[in-house]
């Protein structure tokens, strides 16, 4: 196995794939659909951070389950923890090095919008967007 690098736009925030991944997903959620980010599906195991956790940004919203991380320098986002299955990573595909994101079977994803939560209770105190009603 090959592995694949990754890294943000300044270079601050570096990761590896064990793997090339084989697919990925668009999302339609109000995070998502605004970052528009093509992300490549990816076991915890197969992300190594070159980068100390520290370095990085995180953002959580809404039930504060998915962990978005991104660079505190240029702002790009570059992988997340997901909400969906938080076995798995979403991985920016654009962040891959040398890495052709068309070889990826790409889903898109439309349960955005039923992702968010309405009820405050539920919110476990999280900032962030609420739908209403």
């Amino acid at each position: 196995m090959t592995e694949i690098h990754g890294s943000c736009h300044c270079g601050q925030v570096r990761f590896r794939l064990a793997r090339a991944p084989r697919e990925a997903r668009t999302c339609n959620c109000s995070l998502c659909s605004r970052r528009n980010a093509i992300m490549a599906t990816v076991p915890l195991e197969e992300l190594t951070l070159d980068t100390p956790w520290e370095a990085l940004s995180e953002y959580r919203w809404n039930t504060g389950v998915a962990r978005h991380f991104f660079c505190p320098t240029c702002g790009i986002y570059t992988f997340h923890q997901r909400r969906s299955d938080p076995t798995q990573y979403g991985v920016n595909a654009t962040c891959l090095e040398d890495f052709d994101i068309s070889t990826l079977e790409i889903s898109h994803g439309t349960a955005g919008p039923e992702m968010s939560v309405t009820e405050e209770a539920h919110r476990q105190g999280r900032s962030g967007p609420v739908v209403s009603d």
